[in-house]
């Protein structure tokens, strides 16, 4: 099995100990640490990452073309969206209907997954898959699952830092897939100059160079 697909499925188990912390039950219904988006509804955007992969890897081999990682975000319309267009209000309320029964039944869900996942995944090449809610495009399987252990990273420190936790250390091989994928948004979205000064030139660094 891929070290890609190793490192997704390790984040993904540290994911469902974090919806098991009795911090997230008790601020459930509050508000998360990202504007419109509550404890409950980042929860279940975090686990979705997870959920949606068993049922992409047992649909036929998508007919959309196969393009690259950099490509897809290029295309996805979420990138620039405003907190209030539809793609955000869709993603918000995904996330809430996913956790609607409470962050053990999640839990419990996430966990039957990842075990559904360690069983399948080493047997299936890198072939394309696709979320149809995307739009017009595949990706091949490692690819799509980077995408997915980069969400994965991110929303786990919201969610930490939403009810007060600290942020769940991962494994480095899967800090360096992610870090190295939000470097390339970086430069693409502020130019190799912004970021290498960022990383070295602390008097000269523009104000962010946030991925999205």
């Amino acid at each position: 099995m891929t070290g890609i697909r190793e490192d997704f499925l390790a984040v993904g188990a540290s994911s469902a100990q974090l919806l098991r912390e009795p911090a997230v039950a008790e601020a459930w219904s509050k508000p998360s640490a990202l504007p419109e988006f509550g404890v409950a509804g980042l929860a279940g955007h975090l686990a979705f990452q997870v959920l949606a992969i068993p049922e992409i890897v047992a649909a036929p081999i998508p007919e959309e073309p196969t393009i690259s990682v950099l490509d897809h975000y290029d295309r996805v319309e979420w990138i620039d969206a405003d907190l209030q267009d539809d793609i955000s209000i869709r993603i918000r309320s995904g996330g809430e209907d996913i956790a609607a029964d409470g962050p053990g039944v999640l839990a419990d869900r996430l966990d039957a997954a990842l075990e559904q996942l360690r069983a399948e995944l080493p047997a299936i090449g890198d072939r394309p898959v696709r979320i149809s809610l995307w739009g017009p495009w595949s990706l091949t399987l490692d690819d799509m699952l980077l995408t997915r252990l980069m969400e994965l990273a991110v929303h786990s420190d919201d969610l930490a830092v939403s009810v007060a936790l600290p942020t769940p250390t991962l494994p480095p091989t899967a800090v360096t897939a992610v870090v190295d994928l939000l470097t390339q948004l970086s430069v693409r979205r502020h130019g190799p100059t912004a970021v290498l000064r960022t990383l070295t030139r602390a008097e000269r660094a523009p104000q962010s160079i946030a991925a999205f």
